[in-house]
């Protein structure tokens, strides 16, 4: 009986355009769109950064180390345009005004401070907002104090390697599957947990809400079926379509890493085609489930207590906010899988996505996040039971 009505209610939600949108085409086009365009814009803003030609001002004599550092830098990194200026505030100004991009201010007694082997001030004015200049700035600034050492170094008759008594090198040995999960696998679980909330979010309205709008729930109750099995019928259309949605998020982002021309480095799309293989698709769905559940049980009670569409759509729809805020954790360095944080709903979902990605997953943790979750999404069945029990909840 519960597969008989789970069938008649699922043909009925797929009939929905408005439904079929929400859980098959958004979630299987937002990852191709979001990710060209997003890597389009991120191509081009680099691009330009790289190739345009900076205005440099300058404030003092040209024939110190720090201008003439810049007068004389390799072409190799980048055109330059130097302008003289008479003083530090008008060189000030013209920075704000992005008439210059980068300034420099040398004082009137480098020349006799550089003569007398002393460190000679140097002011770099830029503004931070725009992009690429910072990191332009810096590039140039330590080439420069490079190649003034170096020339510091000739004049004292010293040898550079005599001087520097440590030879530092910094190895990293994290996999890059490991920084990727670390790093960026925060926004995998959180696209899912959007699209799963949102896969169920119509349903259960339209199974429930709708039904009494229709005036088909009494004439369903009427029948000689457990209440529970009505129940369960129509709870098992609401968690099929928060996984389809979250599995055609998933599909989504496939098709934008293979059929995509994306400017993404080829090692980086080794790792994530790696990421989505087959026991990885099948360990997410373990902790998806327990979830969908979660969320389909805590909409279920509202669409019950809903008088109308628009009310339990206007209820229901903050709940978003409310469900994915936690997944944001995700993104914060430093929180990581741990007993603790496996024992908070949605959070410990994230983390252990993370993990998984990054392939140190602690099996055991694992299972206490299943659990968790599971016992949740227990205790809101037994909520959306009692409260479609109700006579007063399902009455028009």
């Amino acid at each position: 009986m519960i597969k008989t009505i789970f069938l008649k209610e699922l043909k009925d939600t797929l009939r929905d355009k408005r439904t079929l949108v929400m859980m098959i085409v958004i979630p299987v086009l937002v990852f191709p769109i979001i990710m060209n365009v997003f890597v389009k814009i991120s191509s081009s803003f680099e691009k330009e950064a790289a190739e345009k030609t900076l205005k440099i001002g300058f404030v003092g004599d040209a024939q110190t180390m720090a201008i003439q550092g810049f007068l004389n830098m390799p072409k190799t990194m980048g055109k330059l345009d130097l302008v003289p200026y008479a003083s530090k505030s008008d060189l000030m100004k013209d920075v704000k005004l992005d008439s210059i991009q980068i300034g420099a201010f040398v004082p009137n007694n480098a020349i006799a401070l550089e003569n007398e082997l002393k460190a000679a001030p140097l002011e770099i004015y830029y503004d931070a907002t725009d992009v690429g200049i910072t990191s332009r700035a810096k590039i140039y600034v330590d080439h420069i104090v490079n190649e003034s050492t170096k020339k510091r170094y000739s004049q004292l008759k010293l040898n550079e390697s005599e001087i520097v008594p440590l030879a530092v090198s910094y190895n990293n040995v994290a996999s890059d599957m490991e920084m990727i999960g670390k790093l960026a696998g925060g926004l995998l679980p959180y696209i899912f947990i959007a699209f799963g909330f949102i896969g169920c979010m119509y349903p259960a309205i339209d199974l429930f809400t709708g039904e009494k709008e229709r005036g088909t729930i009494e004439t369903l109750l009427t029948t000689p079926v457990a209440r529970w099995k009505i129940l369960f019928g129509k709870m098992g259309v609401v968690v099929t379509s928060g996984l389809v949605a979250a599995s055609c998020a998933i599909l989504g982002l496939y098709l934008s890493i293979e059929i995509m021309d994306l400017d993404i480095d080829e090692n980086i799309m080794n790792i994530v085609r790696g990421v989505l293989s087959f026991s990885f698709i099948i360990s997410l769905f373990v902790l998806l489930l327990p979830l969908t559940i979660f969320f389909a049980g805590v909409m279920i009670p509202i669409a019950i207590y809903a008088k109308s569409f628009k009310e339990a759509q206007s209820i229901i729809t903050p709940l978003n906010i409310l469900m994915v805020l936690p997944a944001m954790v995700g993104f914060f360095p430093g929180i990581e899988l741990n007993v603790v944080t496996a024992c908070i709903p949605v959070v410990n979902v994230v983390l252990a996505t993370k993990e998984m990605i990054a392939g140190t997953l602690d099996l055991g943790l694992m299972c206490l996040s299943f659990g968790v979750m599971l016992a949740i999404a227990g205790l809101a069945v037994v909520i959306s039971y009692r409260h479609f029990g109700k006579e007063t909840n399902v009455a028009v």
